[in-house]
């Protein structure tokens, strides 16, 4: 047991967390002649070394990821869905989320073509609320910073949110609150449709398309929550993040949430921020709902939503994640004392 633990520990410290890198980046601005005990450096050196890391975790999760759902495109992926009923469908649809795009605004194009495609309603919400906020890449981030413990249990509730979500609006029978040119669409259903099988090179090709063409739109995005992290991380005074996020406020993790709600980033832009309130003492369930609003309820993502879906049900999704984020927030404040 002891050998496994510290298997874990090398893949989690130097692997995942790559703390080689940090040491790296602090031995070369030294020797470029930054002082080691000043807020630049400290700054400095947090910006180059989370931008590389995250820079080097994202490429390489989104061609793994991007290999796997070349075998999942939407057609198959309907008819797979297809085969369940009830909670089981919603289930499959959350789990489907996690080997999706990044951000919500990339994953409502999917959630149009499944809806139109003839899925319940219900299953294409929970795929719509989990392919933002728990998909494998913020398993592995999480893992990198907040150990294995939290992550997998940040992912089972982002997908438990997912669940009760789509189950919930299901439930509501609200299919009439679909825009008409999506309810109007012709199946795929109704077509037969020959997919071609991709062979491995195909599948290696259209990873590695993916992989440049999702790090064109996701680096400024890192490369402003690197900037945000690093300035939290060495220039905001801790005292400030405590009496803000931390234990003292009863309030923190509505607050984490609604100031979520404005910004648009994915989980990549928003884990350096998380790193950096966490070390300066938020409240842990503060810091993951922060990442769960922005992730899941943007503006700009929810003004493409509106484009699909009419006012009513679009309150109803907001109300729910809300909630479920709010939920989740408070939980993981209670359990910190246990799963740290």
């Amino acid at each position: 047991m002891e050998v496994i633990l510290k298997i874990w520990g090398f893949i989690q410290n130097q692997i995942l967390g790559m703390q080689w890198l940090n040491l790296l980046v602090g031995n070369t601005l030294e020797k470029l002649g930054l002082d080691r005990d000043t807020h630049l450096f400290g700054g400095v050196q947090f910006f180059f070394y989370d931008v590389i890391k995250i820079t080097i975790l994202l490429c390489s999760l989104i061609f793994f990821i991007s290999y796997i759902q070349s075998y999942f495109p939407p057609e198959k992926s309907k008819k797979i869905i297809g085969r369940f009923k009830g909670i089981w469908a919603n289930i499959i649809g959350a789990l489907l989320g996690t080997v999706t795009p990044f951000c919500s605004c990339s994953s409502i194009p999917l959630f149009i073509g499944f809806t139109s495609a003839g899925l319940p309603l219900g299953v294409t919400f929970s795929f719509l609320i989990s392919s933002p906020m728990v998909d494998l890449g913020s398993l592995l981030l999480l893992v990198s910073i907040f150990g294995v413990k939290i992550a997998i249990l940040y992912v089972v509730l982002g997908l438990v949110i997912a669940v009760v979500g789509g189950t919930v609006i299901e439930k509501l029978k609200l299919e009439n609150e679909i825009e008409e040119f999506i309810r109007n669409a012709k199946s795929v259903s109704d077509i037969e449709l020959d997919v071609p099988e991709l062979t491995i090179a195909d599948r290696i090709k259209f990873a590695k398309e993916q992989v440049i063409e999702t790090f064109k739109k996701v680096f400024p995005y890192i490369l402003v929550g690197v900037g945000i992290g690093a300035a939290i991380h060495n220039w905001i005074p801790e005292n400030w993040i405590i009496g803000i996020l931390g234990s003292k406020n009863p309030f923190g993790v509505i607050l984490a949430t609604l100031i979520g709600i404005p910004i648009y980033a994915d989980i990549f832009g928003t884990i350096p921020i998380a790193e950096a309130l966490f070390a300066k003492g938020a409240n842990l369930g503060s810091i993951l709902s922060f990442m769960m609003a922005v992730t899941t309820l943007s503006l700009p993502s929810l003004v493409m939503l509106r484009k699909a879906i009419k006012p009513k049900l679009l309150k109803v999704f907001v109300g729910i994640c809300i909630i479920g984020i709010i939920i989740v927030g408070y939980f993981f404040n209670a359990m910190q004392q246990f799963i740290i």
